[in-house]
């Protein structure tokens, strides 16, 4: 069960997170993560230990959820392990304890069957690479005030790794970088038009998106937000998680032939609402006229595509293999999912992130190696690796293309990509499975096995 929880973790946090962030995957994490945690413990603490590292995994998990300083300590922790990485207080995660009851519950029935050896030496590199992979980046800035000085000029403040401004003198069309600080002030919950106090604009509390009031702020509608897919789109850019997309503040200033509203949008760097009236996310560009359609990330996709692939060579070579095939089965497991967290870890130039692609590529390799040496002894049949062969590079294809059309409009939403994307890969996986089977059956009956009798 605690190697199924890392099984969970590692897919979860690499696979179902970026093709569906949100409520569900988040909390999934906690729930598999607090299932292995544990047992993890357990062989830091010694072998009668199950009850204490399951009572301070709960007490570590409340105070890290709970707290902004237990929040901070578990991010310094994280990025020592797995580079730079920000973990969130968050209370509602504490709905993911009684999760640690299931772990208790499995300790006390694999006392007496457990063979520690053999699962320390499946399940440790398979939970170095899980955990490793819970903690999500911390972005390199972030837009977080807005302010108009006496002389007209809109600043932009930014923290982060980069500490600086940005400044605009001609209504948020084109800017400069620059150390300029705004006027000190208190927060303030909308804005409305100089000179035109019926039009009043706010950032949503804790949301990416700005309200409009025509009447003075008696009344609000959404005046820009963006759309599911946007959203998504978001995260992917920014490797932020959706709690991490908000607008933190804004700023309206009166110009020749209307007004503009600037907002800092956080991660997403900066809003402009033109004096159109058009809403246009200019980001981290310098100027409103070289803002282009975003660059998706696509990363995801073709992991899952690569990681799929890896999957059919491997099922393909060891269906008809003559000996070791559940051997071959459990280290193809292995290595597919080591792959699949060094492709995940990205080209982040951090040390401690590089040590994670490192130690995965290093566990897909043996487990590579391993496949290799056993598909060599264990001679698979001709037409059931050849199939595995040629069917690998078809299902990255149909997982991959998909999403590659969707990052240019079409299909037009994610989830329309997601659906084509599975049933093009079923259809494959469905017709190489046909294929290694009526060929099993044809040297079934060549080789005389076959149960019909001779007339």
């Amino acid at each position: 069960m605690t190697i199924t929880g890392v099984i969970l973790l590692l897919l979860n946090d690499h696979l179902f997170k970026p093709l569906w962030p949100g409520l569900l995957t988040g909390k999934l994490s906690d729930v598999a993560g607090l299932v292995v945690a544990p047992a993890l413990m357990a062989l830091l603490l010694g072998r009668r230990a199950d009850l204490a590292a399951t009572v301070l995994t709960g007490l570590l998990f409340t105070f890290m959820k709970t707290t902004e300083t237990g929040a901070e300590l578990a991010s310094q922790g994280w990025s020592l392990v797995a580079g730079p990485s920000r973990v969130l207080a968050d209370p509602t995660d504490l709905i993911a304890l009684p999760a640690l009851a299931l772990a208790w519950w499995v300790r006390l029935r694999s006392a007496d069957t457990d063979s520690p050896r053999r699962r320390i030496m499946v399940t440790v590199p398979l939970a170095v690479l899980a955990v490793t992979a819970t903690a999500g980046p911390v972005p390199a800035s972030a837009a977080m005030s807005v302010d108009v000085t006496e002389s007209g000029k809109i600043v932009v403040g930014t923290t982060g790794t980069e500490q600086s401004s940005r400044l605009s003198d001609d209504g948020g069309t084109t800017w400069t970088d620059g150390t300029v600080r705004a006027s000190a002030r208190t927060s303030i919950s909308a804005q409305c038009v100089p000179g035109q106090a019926t039009r009043c604009y706010r950032v949503r509390q804790n949301h990416l998106g700005v309200d409009q009031s025509d009447d003075g702020g008696r009344t609000w509608r959404p005046s820009w937000q963006p759309s599911p897919d946007a959203r998504l789109r978001l995260t992917r850019k920014y490797g932020a998680d959706e709690n991490m997309l908000m607008s933190y503040d804004l700023a309206v200033q009166a110009r020749p032939g209307g007004h503009v509203v600037v907002v800092a949008n956080g991660v997403d760097g900066i809003l402009v609402r033109d004096v159109s009236g058009v809403w246009r996310r200019l980001g981290w560009s310098y100027t409103l006229d070289a803002v282009q359609a975003d660059e998706v990330d696509l990363s995801p996709e073709r992991n899952v595509a690569l990681f799929l692939a890896a999957c059919m060579l491997l099922g393909g070579v060891g269906a008809r293999m003559r000996r070791y095939q559940g051997v071959f089965a459990a280290s193809g497991a292995i290595g597919a999912l080591a792959m699949f967290v060094a492709l995940d870890s990205g080209t982040d130039e951090t040390v401690f992130v590089n040590l994670t692609a490192v130690f995965s590529w290093a566990v897909a390799l043996a487990a590579g190696l391993a496949c290799l040496v056993l598909a060599w002894d264990g001679k698979p049949h001709p037409v059931s690796a050849l199939t595995g062969v040629v069917a690998a590079p078809l299902v990255y294809a149909a997982v991959y293309l998909p999403f590659h059309g969707w990052a240019g409009g079409t299909p037009e939403t994610h989830g329309a990509a997601v659906t084509l994307a599975a049933l093009l890969t079923g259809l494959i996986v469905i017709a190489g499975v046909a294929v290694i089977a009526i060929d099993a059956r044809r040297h079934s009956y060549l080789d005389g096995s076959s149960t019909s009798s001779p007339t």
